[in-house]
């Protein structure tokens, strides 16, 4: 079978089973690239059931020495190839699973930077976009994706009950938030008194777009930093990560930690802590 139908076989299944409208573009995306390789280097079209472990290595390889791709992206790649055979695999396409013998990408993990309360209130202060203000505020004090924060809507906060109604985050889960005490006068001063009066329903908005970007978020965030100068970057999914890593330094349990970041494992939530020079020094300091 044509490896272009085995692929979209696998699509509609990704669909079927609730993944996320994100992760379905981009697994489309890898494999398309994936797909167009071994065409061009085969020269006709692809069949599935032809393919060795060293078409894939071979990819890997063009990644890194053609395309430049760091070992993170290489590692994604890998990562949605080896997803895409196990499938096939599963169904029967092809008789073995080839993706199994593909060894791991090593990627280094980096510690990962977190603001403190001061720092959040420095880059807070030092936008100039009142509403972007008010978005890094919630994004400290929540957790939230940026895409999540965004696509929050006047009917998912409930003000009365202090939660907000996270709909659809990544992996098409939804979750409840807490409001804290100290997000509660932000969030109502900001709907009675700044909130722009637009058609829109979602809770950030502008009048004249009745939406706002990740991208321009993002862009209102550098400009501060650099207002600041500020070597490190910092991005709006810096403010998650300082988030967890709060929580963190106050104690605060694990799991609790992976329910309000909404991860499916405590492992994905583990690379979100972060333990800094001064911690380690006090934990020595108590022998």
């Amino acid at each position: 079978m044509l490896l272009k139908t085995v692929t979209n076989h696998f699509l509609q299944y990704m669909s079927s089973i609730d993944r996320s409208n994100a992760t379905i573009s981009g697994y489309q995306k890898d494999l398309t690239a994936f797909q167009r390789y071994l065409e061009t280097k085969l020269n006709c079209e692809v069949y599935i059931d032809e393919l060795v472990s060293k078409d894939i290595d071979d990819y890997l390889y063009y990644l890194k020495e053609t395309r430049g791709h760091a070992p993170a992206s290489r590692a994604r790649y890998l990562h949605t190839v080896r997803s895409f055979f196990n499938y096939a695999y599963k169904k029967e396409y092809v008789a073995r699973n080839i993706a199994l013998s593909v060894e791991t990408i090593s990627v280094q993990q980096k510690e990962r930077i977190a603001l403190s309360d001061e720092e959040v209130e420095h880059l807070v202060n030092a936008i100039d976009h009142e509403i972007i203000k008010v978005v890094v505020k919630v994004l400290y004090l929540t957790g939230m994706r940026i895409s999540e924060c965004l696509h929050v809507t006047m009917d998912d906060i409930d003000m009365e009950k202090r939660v907000i109604h996270v709909v659809a985050g990544k992996g098409n889960k939804d979750r409840l938030l807490p409001v804290s005490n100290r997000l509660v006068p932000i969030l109502q001063h900001y709907i009675q008194f700044q909130r722009p009066e637009a058609s829109s329903n979602l809770l950030f908005c502008t009048k004249k777009t009745g939406k706002l970007s990740p991208v321009y978020v993002n862009k209102c965030i550098s400009d501060a930093v650099k207002k600041l100068k500020w070597k490190k970057k910092v991005t709006a999914h810096i403010l998650r990560h300082s988030f967890a890593s709060q929580l963190v330094k106050k104690d605060v349990n694990l799991v609790q930690i992976q329910k309000l970041l909404g991860h499916s494992s405590l492992k994905v939530t583990s690379i979100y802590t972060h333990t800094d020079m001064n911690q380690l020094s006090e934990a020595v300091n108590h022998l």
